[in-house]
C-alpha cells in the first residue's frame, strides 16, 4: 500500500530514516572523495559522473521526485566508492532498479483501480533511503569491522531483498489473485500490509536470485557467498511480510521503516552465515 507522508501519522519515521541514512552516507562520501582526490582522481570524477547521471536518468523517467533522485545519487556514489571500476556493486544495483521499475509499471491500470498504484510523481526520498540505505551503509566495512568481501555480500543481500520485496508486492497484485495474510492465512484485499500470494512470493524469490547471481558474478563472491546472499534476501522478504502483518498493521511502523528493517534482516542473516 502506498502512503501519503503529508497525512501519515508515522511520517516522522520516514524523516528519521532519511536522516539516519543520508548523514553517514554524506560523511563517508566526503572522506572517500578527499582520499580519491589525493590518491586516484579518476575515481572521484567517475563517482560524480555516475551518480549525477543516475539522478538525471531516474528523474527524466519520472521514477522518482527530484529530492528522491538526489538521495539516490548520494547513495549511488557511496556504493560506487566501495567497489570502484568496472566490477562495481552498481551492477547489481542497476539490475535491481530495472526489475523494480518494470514491476512498478506493470499492470498500472489494475493497481490504480485497486488504489495501490505508486504516485505518478515517482518514489520519494524516504522510499529510496529505505530500499538502498542498508546497501549504502554496508559500504562502510571499517565501521562494522567487516572484511571487504563480507561487506559486498551484505550489500548484495540487501539489494536482493529490496528487489524481491518490490517484485512480490507489485507483481503479486497483478498476477497473484486474492492474497492471504501471512500470520493467519485469512484472505484479504490486494495491497494489505502483510498480505502474500504464491505468485508474488515466487516472483520475489526469482528476483532475489537474479540480483544475488549478478552480484556474485560481478563482485567475485563465489557461489557459496552468492547463495548466502540469496537465502538472506529470502529471509528478509518473509520478515517484511511478517513486520507488515504485525507492526505495520498495528500502526507501530510505517512502510519505509518496514522496508529498511527487512533489508537490515537480510544483511544480518548474511553476516551470521558469512563463514559457513
Amino acid at each position: 500500500m502506498k502512503h501519503d507522508l503529508s497525512t501519515e501519522p508515522l511520517a516522522w519515521q520516514s524523516r528519521w530514516l532519511l536522516a539516519a541514512v543520508l548523514l553517514p552516507a554524506a560523511a563517508w562520501i566526503a572522506v572517500q572523495s578527499w582520499m580519491a582526490a589525493l590518491v586516484h582522481p579518476p575515481t572521484l570524477w567517475q563517482a560524480l559522473l555516475i551518480s549525477g547521471c543516475f539522478a538525471v536518468l531516474v528523474r527524466a523517467m519520472r521514477a522518482a521526485t527530484t529530492a528522491a533522485a538526489l538521495t539516490g545519487a548520494v547513495l549511488t556514489a557511496c556504493i560506487y566508492y566501495q567497489a570502484p571500476g568496472m566490477r562495481t556493486a552498481l551492477w547489481p544495483m542497476l539490475a535491481m532498479l530495472v526489475l523494480t521499475l518494470g514491476a512498478t509499471r506493470a499492470g498500472r491500470r489494475h493497481k490504480e483501480a485497486l488504489g495501490t498504484a505508486e504516485s505518478r510523481r515517482g518514489r520519494g526520498p524516504a522510499q529510496v533511503a529505505a530500499n538502498l540505505g542498508m546497501a549504502a551503509l554496508a559500504s562502510f566495512p571499517t565501521l562494522f569491522g567487516w572484511s571487504r568481501t563480507v561487506s559486498l555480500m551484505v550489500l548484495t543481500a540487501a539489494l536482493a531483498e529490496a528487489a524481491a520485496d518490490t517484485l512480490s508486492s507489485e507483481l503479486g497484485q497483478v498476477f497473484g489473485g486474492t492474497p492471504r495474510l501471512v500470520t493467519t492465512g485469512r484472505r484479504v484485499a490486494p495491497g494489505t500490509d502483510g498480505a502474500v500470494s504464491l505468485a508474488g512470493t515466487l516472483v520475489g524469490i526469482a528476483g532475489a536470485l537474479v540480483i544475488a547471481a549478478v552480484g556474485g558474478a560481478v563482485l567475485g563472491l563465489g557461489w557459496s557467498r552468492s547463495a548466502v546472499a540469496f537465502f538472506a534476501a529470502v529471509a528478509g522478504l518473509f520478515a517484511d511480510s511478517l513486520l507488515g502483518a504485525t507492526l505495520e498493521r498495528g500502526a507501530w511502523l510505517n512502510n519505509d521503516a518496514v522496508n529498511f528493517l527487512s533489508t537490515a534482516v537480510a544483511g544480518l542473516v548474511a553476516v551470521c552465515f558469512r563463514s559457513r
